[in-house]
């Protein structure tokens, strides 16, 4: 059984437990879900990764410390798929803002037909009588994870033999894995529903799930050879801008996000004169015993307040609020600064919430400066096309890394 502790000892006890793994064993049977009492041939690291617990660097690095290049190859590349991923929405933003939009507009069609709203309310009820999809449904919201194979096959069965919504099924994981980040959950559904990859689509078969959950499940009445979904929006790359910090001012204050829980500027930027752990007020309806990805968020936060107390010789301050713009005008006027200074934030909510903020704080002379992580800004430039440009440019990026 995995310990999900929130803390970065916690993810680094898993990293160390899994290495030995990371080679030829990752290879032949990472695609087996032998459920959650097994899951010695998975990393199941992306938890801590989401929350900058566990850096994707220190990982590939200590795979290769056990392991040749080629021997790991496998087990590396997957850590590359979540980077691809970030990357991509990076390039196509606008492809969250209306998936947000559009599960907003969904969840108030399902207030007004009463059968959408029961079949919606089965699936995530674990009612529909396909006994791996209901099993999943009890395990997501009781663990706060799934096997990626599993993922795959549960979008599949929602999207062509449920015929719901594909955004629904993102939002219902985005509100319960512990690792959902918009670029990953989304690409992934969108992926699966043959959007990523325009007309390329992944269809769950019985046969497949019997072989690959080793015969726990065998369902009935998957759709057989749906056709992929189509889209009428066609989404242009933007140019994406990376910052170029060159220096920062002798007085600014360190803003800590749920992207960075490590808190890793406070080393960087050793001579800041506040520190703020920032984070949003969840408006999820669940007790958080319950809500396994508020629990460990909120683990999280709770670990990069600590992390900035040992590391910083200022006070740190800890905000729970969803008016992020107040919060940020009071700390920078409480802490006499011009300049916030943090981690670079991916397409999503933090970011959404950090852009609002950043345009409101500039209107009052304080700029809120973005500092790029070296592993993502390695990874961006081959993330506009298909997954394969950045695969090819691995071991550059690697030998970049260091």
């Amino acid at each position: 059984m995995i310990d999900w502790t929130p803390t970065r000892s916690a993810g680094l006890k898993r990293l160390n437990s899994f290495l030995p793994n990371a080679g030829a064993q990752y290879r032949n049977l990472r695609n087996y879900d032998f459920g959650p009492e097994d899951r010695s041939n998975i990393s199941c690291l992306s938890p801590w990764i989401k929350y900058g617990l566990v850096t994707e660097t220190e990982i590939i690095q200590s795979a290769l410390g056990q392991h040749s290049l080629k021997s790991a190859n496998k087990f590396i590349e997957e850590v590359f798929w979540r980077s691809y991923f970030k990357g991509w929405l990076e390039h196509y933003p606008k492809v969250w803002n209306d998936y947000c939009q559009s599960v907003a507009h969904l969840n108030i069609e399902l207030e007004n037909s009463s059968r959408d709203r029961q079949n919606y309310s089965d699936a995530i009820s674990g009612r529909t009588g396909i006994d791996c999809f209901d099993a999943w449904i009890e395990e997501l919201i009781s663990t706060g994870y799934l096997h990626n194979h599993a993922r795959m096959w549960f979008a599949s069965i929602w999207i062509f033999t449920l015929r719901l919504p594909w955004q629904l099924g993102a939002d219902f994981f985005y509100q319960h894995l512990m690792d959902a980040d918009a670029a990953s959950n989304t690409c992934s559904w969108r992926w699966v529903a043959g959007l990523h990859t325009k007309g390329k689509h992944y269809v769950a078969r019985a046969d497949n799930i019997a072989k690959f959950t080793d015969g726990r499940y065998s369902p009935d009445g998957l759709a057989f050879d749906p056709e992929p979904l189509i889209e009428t929006q066609f989404y242009e790359p933007r140019t994406v801008e990376i910052p170029n910090i060159q220096r920062v001012d002798s007085s600014f204050a360190i803003l800590i996000t749920d992207e960075d829980c490590s808190a890793s500027l406070v080393n960087q930027y050793d001579k800041h004169s506040a520190v703020l752990v920032l984070t949003d007020k969840s408006q999820n309806s669940e007790p958080q015993s319950r809500n396994k990805k508020r629990a460990f968020k909120q683990g999280a936060m709770n670990e990069a307040l600590e992390n900035a107390k040992k590391r910083s010789h200022c006070d740190v301050k800890f905000i729970t609020s969803d008016d992020w713009v107040t919060s940020l005008h009071k700390f920078a006027e409480g802490a006499a600064v011009k300049t916030i200074v943090t981690t670079q934030c991916p397409v999503g909510e933090t970011r959404d919430r950090l852009l609002v903020a950043k345009m409101e704080l500039m209107k009052s002379g304080i700029e809120l400066l973005e500092i790029p992580r070296a592993y993502d800004t390695a990874c961006l430039p081959y993330t506009k096309a298909g997954y394969f440009k950045l695969k090819s440019k691995i071991p550059v990026i690697l030998n970049e890394l260091g």
